[in-house]
């Protein structure tokens, strides 16, 4: 029987799956798909992002027979997914004409992608988390090596599948082993009786599985073995969504799985394991950013380090931590859109202007863009008042009041160390000589989003008090 409540409560799943079967039959059929396609993307994205907004109030509840969860939380990410990927699609529109790489299933691959995110964010079920993940990561393959004409991106994609493929079989094996162990895969009935699971060793094995694929899919130390290449080989708007929408979906599984820990009626038996990835995951990316001359095999680096900060909430164990790592996910996805969006820009078309010295004297020649460049930089670095200062000061002071105050500790000496890869291209722009003639690829679309995420930054940095208690009002 369907209720019709029941379906109302989904809606923001329902219009991006709706989006998807239209955009198909479009794509099929109409001749003008190229034009209108990403417009309509855009539109799903916006409406289904504001809608997921207005409807956080709503009373929390699990629906189609507790396997899925509505209101709170979940819209917070469905607006972070929705919003980050109508972003992603202003940048391609101009952005896939100069990379070459207009196919009609590239809009329609995005839209998927954003509903296994969500999918992903809203389940109440390991089935429903490895339904969304597959949906998201066989989505991101494909884009990964959309351009099959260039060795990087078909390499790209191969390096992708391959090690996603692998990552999938701890999640599998380590659902099976929960299953094994809790009798269900009901992350309802496991989080009331996770205090008892506890204590049986086929059940932390099977959530140490879980978290070792999922690891993989946050970019952490040591699985982040594919994602300089990947990012460096994808086309630059897709690196954007994977390390942005990718990685929020993946902190929102781990935080859904493991939410008996982080309200206090479980012992975080995963500290250790969570603690010892995120003290490597900030300094080998950190460290290992500093050598790199191509800025998206920084900003790949740069990735890994903030999966690191993000990792320490979840090993704090608290409301705190999960509030401070949602507030950070939507930090961060700006932040980097952001970034990636300027670098879209600025790369040529046979991929070039790709190396950090590219950026010299910029100021001069597009004061706008280096202007919200260096915004981004500052906040990706973690200075104040920006928005990323406030997320790595809301985890930081999670792990304090875990007692994990050198954790705390290591994660401010790592933000010391990336402050100078991030202020180096500022002050390349704004204190060298234009070092060669730079020949720009005008795009108002791409220019629209990367102002909207700077003001979305800009707000996040102003109101972080504010965002925070919105976020915790609904643990």
């Amino acid at each position: 029987m369907i209720n019709l409540s029941e379906i109302f409560q989904i809606l923001p799943l329902l219009i991006i799956g709706a989006g998807i079967l239209l955009s198909l039959v479009l794509e099929m059929y109409s001749k003008q798909s190229e034009k209108v396609l990403p417009w309509i993307s855009v539109f799903l994205f916006i409406i289904a992002g504001i809608y997921s907004l207005f409807s956080i109030n709503e009373t929390r509840m699990i629906v189609f027979h507790n396997m899925l969860s509505v209101g709170g939380n979940t819209h917070v990410f469905y607006f972070i997914f929705n919003i980050g990927a109508a972003l992603v699609c202003l940048l391609s529109i101009d952005y896939i004409k100069k990379y070459g790489t207009y196919y009609g299933e590239y809009y329609i691959l995005v839209q998927s992608s954003v509903l296994g995110m969500m999918l992903m964010a809203g389940a109440k079920d390991l089935l429903v988390i490895f339904m969304g993940l597959e949906i998201m990561s066989v989505s991101f393959y494909v884009l990964a090596g959309l351009n099959r004409k260039r060795l990087s991106a078909n390499e790209a994609s191969l390096k992708y599948f391959l090690l996603g493929a692998f990552a999938t079989g701890f999640v599998v094996y380590g659902i099976a082993l929960i299953y094994g162990s809790a009798q269900t895969t009901s992350l309802e009935v496991i989080t009331a009786k996770f205090s008892a699971l506890s204590t049986n060793l086929l059940f932390i094995v099977g959530v140490l599985l879980f978290l070792v694929g999922f690891s993989f899919k946050i970019a952490a130390f040591p699985f982040h073995m594919w994602v300089p290449d990947v990012y460096q080989g994808s086309p630059t708007t897709i690196a954007g969504l994977f390390s942005t929408g990718g990685k929020a979906a993946a902190f929102s599984s781990i935080i859904i799985t493991l939410i008996a820990i982080f309200s206090n009626s479980a012992q975080n038996v995963f500290a250790p394991y969570l603690a010892v990835i995120a003290t490597l995951s900030m300094l080998f990316g950190s460290i290992v950013a500093i050598a790199q001359d191509n800025i998206k095999r920084m900003l790949a680096y740069s990735s890994i380090s903030h999966a690191g900060y993000l990792t320490i909430g979840l090993a704090a164990g608290n409301q705190d931590g999960v509030a401070g790592i949602i507030f950070y996910l939507a930090a961060y996805t700006f932040m980097n859109l952001g970034a990636f969006g300027i670098v879209a820009m600025i790369e040529g078309e046979a991929e070039s202007n790709l190396t950090i010295s590219s950026y010299a004297g910029l100021s001069s020649r597009k004061p706008l863009l280096a202007a919200m460049l260096a915004l981004f930089m500052f906040s990706l670095a973690g200075i104040p008042p920006f928005a990323g200062f406030f997320g790595k000061y809301y985890v930081f002071i999670a792990a304090i009041k875990s007692d994990l105050t050198w954790l705390a500790i290591v994660g401010v000496f790592s933000s010391a160390i990336s402050v100078y890869f991030y202020l180096r291209i500022v002050v390349l722009m704004y204190f060298k000589e234009l070092s060669s003639e730079l020949t720009l690829f005008e795009s108002k679309t791409g220019l629209i989003a990367v102002i909207i995420s700077s003001i979305l930054v800009i707000l996040l940095g102003i109101f972080p008090g504010s965002i925070l208690q919105l976020i915790t009002n609904f643990m």
